[in-house]
């Protein structure tokens, strides 16, 4: 005889079929009748106290917003077509970017790849206006560019300092990314004095503030602004696999910008002073190479072509530069930075050292050449 298993509870009579079938119902009628008190005890909100700080910082976000937008920019540029089978004059768009306003007669800062090989810079302000720009200087190595509109009483924003800066403050970045002009972004200050690999043959000072802050094409050139509505600095690129926004923008630091800017206004070029060194920064071999006791410095790789000042104070290659005019160099971009500040011309001290043992030169700082040069070279 075969026996019949059957898995799962047993079959019920069928009167108490029916009975659960009534108290389903019943139950079912009962959500009903109380879902709408339940709903309004879902929507209880928390106490005020509570979240009193979280509605203090969203205020300080909105405020800072509304401040500092009216002074960030559009720009739209155009090229002209050089062939002889279309009409001269013919200017075709080339590309899209942001800048801000940094002076109420309408200097305006953005980055040197957002306006560089444009015949035509078009710029359009939050209220709608639109201006013919015109380009008052670039500078390839740092990625800064100044240019300017006529006019008087623009919205100018104010310069701040990121040297005071620290690693998770919050920061907005304001823009223009993907066409959506005018785009507010927040986050926190993830990192200072990064090196990014940007593009190694343009830029000779590779020296950014990381942030979190959506950064996307059409951002370059943009304020990244602390909360207190100041710029510490340009938005200028990001590392991502797909070309937008993956949680990784930096900004150019303003107190960089703002002296390419001054030299830009005054002088339509910047004078760099440089070295004349090809340089490295030191990793645990090249430290332990050079009997030092940190890792830091800046490894004297070689000489580019040409005169070298350090050359011919008595640098040498694989010395390790320590210090500049008494200031302590940690990396390639501290060195890049301090020189800069000195001017072409000036004399100063170059500490460094040489198989382990410490040592001083006083070296006339050059000038550096206007056309683009290896970022590596100081």
């Amino acid at each position: 005889m075969t026996v019949a298993v059957r898995r799962g509870p047993a079959p019920r009579p069928a009167g108490a079929a029916a009975h659960l079938r009534t108290t389903a119902a019943a139950l079912a009628a009962l959500a009903l009748a109380t879902a709408p008190a339940r709903a309004q005890e879902g929507r209880a909100a928390p106490a005020a106290a509570a979240v009193q700080p979280m509605i203090e910082a969203e205020n300080a976000f909105m405020a800072v917003a509304e401040a500092v937008t009216p002074s960030v920019v559009s720009i739209r540029t155009e090229r002209a077509i050089r062939d002889p089978r279309v009409r001269p004059g013919t200017r075709v768009p080339a590309g899209s970017g942001s800048g801000f306003i940094v002076s109420r007669d309408g200097y305006i800062m953005t980055n040197n790849h957002v306006v560089a090989g444009a015949s035509r810079v078009n710029v359009v302000l939050l209220d709608k206006r639109e201006f013919v720009a015109r380009v008052v200087g670039r500078d390839p190595t740092t990625d800064v560019a100044v240019i300017k509109i006529d006019g008087a009483d623009f919205p100018a924003l104010r310069l701040g300092d990121d040297a005071r800066a620290r690693v998770g403050q919050w920061v907005l970045a304001i823009g223009n990314p993907l066409g959506l002009d005018f785009t507010v972004t927040s986050g926190i200050v993830s990192a200072k004095g990064r090196s990014v690999p940007v593009n190694p043959d343009m830029y000779a000072i590779s020296d950014f503030i990381q942030t979190d802050a959506a950064i996307n094409p059409g951002n370059s050139g943009g304020p990244l602004v602390n909360i207190r509505g100041e710029v510490i600095g340009i938005n200028s690129a990001i590392l991502s696999p797909t070309g937008v926004n993956a949680g990784y923008g930096f900004a150019i630091p303003i107190s960089l910008a703002r002296d390419v800017m001054n030299d830009l206004i005054r002088y339509g070029e910047v004078r760099r002073a440089v070295l004349g060194l090809r340089l490295a920064d030191v990793d645990a071999e090249i430290a332990e190479r050079a009997g030092l006791r940190e890792i830091r410095g800046a490894f004297v790789a070689g000489f580019p072509e040409g005169p070298s000042p350090a050359r011919a104070a008595g640098l040498a290659a694989g010395d390790v530069i320590v210090s500049v005019g008494g200031r302590a160099v940690d990396r390639v971009a501290t060195l890049q930075r301090v020189v800069r500040a000195l001017g072409p011309g000036a004399v100063t001290d170059v500490g460094f050292v040489r198989q382990g043992a410490e040592r001083t030169v006083r070296v006339r700082l050059g000038a550096a050449p206007s056309e683009d040069r290896v970022a590596s070279d100081m």
